[in-house]
């Protein structure tokens, strides 16, 4: 057996501890990257709050950035065949873009 067939027939334990398995509620995030890595600030604002408080940061290399959003997809459209379309409320928010990293701020805040 070679060591592709020994992984393929592995499954992967997943652990988690009661702090994370509680979560965090996040009404906003914030996606910026460098040439290394994508950063995803998860955020929490109430309405009529000028400030958004970061709950999570998760810091993701490129190539799991794109699976992640692939993954977000499909898990979205069985949402949606299994619940019915997700109805947007509001318009969306513009999206943050990334300053080269040069001149951003840590992580390419964009400011």
């Amino acid at each position: 057996m070679n060591n592709n067939n020994q992984q393929q027939g592995q499954q992967l334990q997943i652990e988690v501890n009661q702090d994370i398995a509680r979560g965090v509620y996040s009404n906003f995030a914030i996606i910026s990257h460098s040439h290394a890595e994508f950063i995803l600030d998860l955020a929490s604002t109430l309405p009529g709050t000028p400030k958004a408080q970061v709950v999570s940061r998760v810091i993701l290399a490129p190539e799991h950035a794109k699976r992640l959003a692939m993954a977000l997809q499909e898990n979205v459209m069985r949402y949606e065949q299994e619940f019915g379309k997700i109805q947007m409320a509001q318009p969306q928010q513009p999206t943050q873009q990334s300053v080269p990293p040069t001149t951003a701020a840590p992580f390419g805040t964009g400011k």
